[in-house]
């Protein structure tokens, strides 16, 4: 069945496959969630499993610009949810 098909070749795809319903669960619960932390919650985890989709497909392509960009969205998706956590508690610390 997979006589031609490189092993890791396959890991990357259920890796990605899995991140893919990590962010179709948190997406549903950034939908459905009661509460405004629940979903900024989800909000993290839907940004970094798209990171991770994306390292993914940089190293099943082999291409190494994919990395600058997962390196700028880690940054800007960190400092997001930074602010979001400050905003959330209103300042408190």
């Amino acid at each position: 069945m997979f006589a031609n098909y490189d092993l890791t070749l396959l890991g990357i795809d259920i890796a990605i496959a899995l991140l893919l319903v990590s962010a179709l669960v948190s997406a549903f619960r950034i939908l459905k969630g009661p509460l405004e932390a629940d979903r900024a919650v989800s909000a993290d985890l839907l940004t970094f499993s798209a990171i991770g989709m994306v390292v993914l497909f940089g190293v099943r392509t082999q291409n190494p610009f994919t990395f600058d960009i997962v390196l700028v969205a880690a940054i800007v998706g960190f400092l997001s949810g930074m602010s979001l956590a400050r905003a959330l508690t209103r300042g408190k610390r």
